[in-house]
């Protein structure tokens, strides 16, 4: 029972090396037993994709049919062996001789042992704890921890992920979140799509310009969504996003994410800072004085603003700070009527500051009003992909960065889709 071996198979013999750290379990199956085996028909599809100007071969494997055989006797056997988990320190190995069966259709197949996963020499078990284990730790780590190499490890959470996602149900999504991250430093972007309702990472993609929205809307139809129940959309001001949207989501009302509106601004405070430096050295080192927010500074950088705002100091970046601080406070407002005017109040002044790094990041806003505007009736935002980001990013520095956008995708997929395992592993609701 514990092992899940189940009729007709049954245990012949156990092997225990105390030196060796070892147990192996032998299983065999009764003379005469039928077994049944799922038959699915795949065909390979193959297109071509431009990402971010570069063109790339995308192959898609497609489930054609589908047949359950029953009754089916043993044609021959092969001699296979399963790593499980472990008996207290010693490591546990099954044992089998796995019948093949003949098809009628005519094609002879091994068939699949009740207590095998969905990788090559893993028991289910053994797979839901190394599952566990590479949402916790890096896969290197996991994998120098039980002895397997990484790249099998890999394989098998992209077998996981890609089975899980196909059983996912994409019906109900009405607001998601988008955005652009690095898969490493120097690497290529990718595009996250989150549900912002849910908080999970719905879809991955290469790239960062108007297809990805296109491949999104691909997928989400691919599992039950539609492109006009997306009612809105957060994202930052990238006009490949923008067009993207407008092309693919029609339905959908574009709200700019206020978190990449305030990093523009920080930007172009920043920006004022660095040109004033030079004049006067006071400011030198405190970027990160007018960059966070008053409540997170340290001790010594609240000491540092209070005597940098003190009445003889006419500073630019100063200045500069005010306007951020102030457009942070816009989203205070308790009306749309309210929020609009201190919109517009605070475009006059940014507009009139004598500042060219604020003119340019308000003018940038009023380009993208009706976008700004739409957030206090909705109030979304990619705060929650902020922090899935976060988990992806402390992740990819601890792994030094992924090889491969397979396997960035499948930690991320790991780490923040919320993937129901237990659609094609039961033993996940055992753990």
């Amino acid at each position: 029972m514990a092992l899940n071996i189940t009729d007709p198979w049954f245990v012949t013999d156990l092997k225990f090396d105390v030196e060796s750290k070892r147990l192996d379990v032998y299983v065999d199956f009764k003379k005469g037993s039928t077994f049944s085996y799922e038959y699915v028909e795949y065909k390979t599809e193959t297109k071509k994709e431009t990402i971010d100007g570069k063109e790339k071969e995308i192959k898609t494997k497609i489930e054609i049919g589908r047949e359950t055989f029953d009754n089916l006797k043993a044609y021959d056997t092969v001699n296979k062996t399963w790593r499980h988990l472990n008996f207290f320190e010693h490591e546990c190995y099954i044992h089998a001789r796995v019948p093949r069966v003949k098809l009628p259709n005519g094609k002879t197949k091994l068939i699949k042992t009740p207590w095998e996963g969905i990788s090559n020499g893993f028991t289910l078990l053994f797979e839901a704890l190394l599952m566990q284990l590479c949402m916790a730790m890096p896969v290197n780590k996991v994998a120098s921890l039980v002895k397997v190499s990484d790249d099998k490890l890999w394989t098998m959470i992209d077998r996981y992920a890609s089975k899980t996602r196909v059983h996912e149900n994409f019906e109900n999504i009405k607001s998601i979140g988008l955005d652009e991250t690095s898969r490493a430093k120097g690497h290529d972007y990718i595009t996250l799509f989150v549900d912002l309702k849910e908080r999970r990472t719905l879809f991955i993609t290469e790239g960062k310009d108007n297809s990805t929205v296109k491949r999104f809307v691909e997928d989400l139809e691919a599992h039950n969504g539609k492109a006009e129940s997306i009612e809105e959309v957060s994202v930052d001001m990238s006009p490949a996003f923008k067009k993207g949207i407008d092309e693919n989501l029609p339905d959908a009302q574009v709200i700019y994410d206020k978190f990449h509106i305030i990093k523009h601004i920080n930007d172009a405070v920043n920006k004022v800072r660095i040109a004033e430096t030079v004049e006067d050295k006071i400011l030198k080192g405190t970027r990160y004085v007018f960059l966070k927010n008053e409540d997170n500074l340290t001790k010594k950088q609240k000491e540092k603003l209070e005597e940098l705002t003190m009445p003889n100091m006419n500073l630019k970046t100063l200045r500069a700070y005010n306007i951020k601080t102030a457009f942070q406070d816009i989203y205070k407002a308790e009306s749309e009527d309210e929020f609009i005017t201190y919109l517009n109040k605070w475009y006059f002044w940014a507009t009139h500051s004598r500042l060219e790094p604020i003119k340019e990041v308000a003018y940038m806003i009023k380009r993208h009003w009706d976008g700004i505007v739409s957030w206090y009736n909705n109030k979304i935002n990619n705060g929650i992909l902020e922090g899935l980001n976060s988990i992806i990013q402390a992740t990819k520095s601890k792994a030094r960065g992924y090889k491969t956008f397979r396997n960035y995708k499948n930690i991320v997929y790991l780490l923040t889709g919320k993937l129901d395992f237990s659609l094609i592993n039961n033993k996940f609701r055992e753990i």
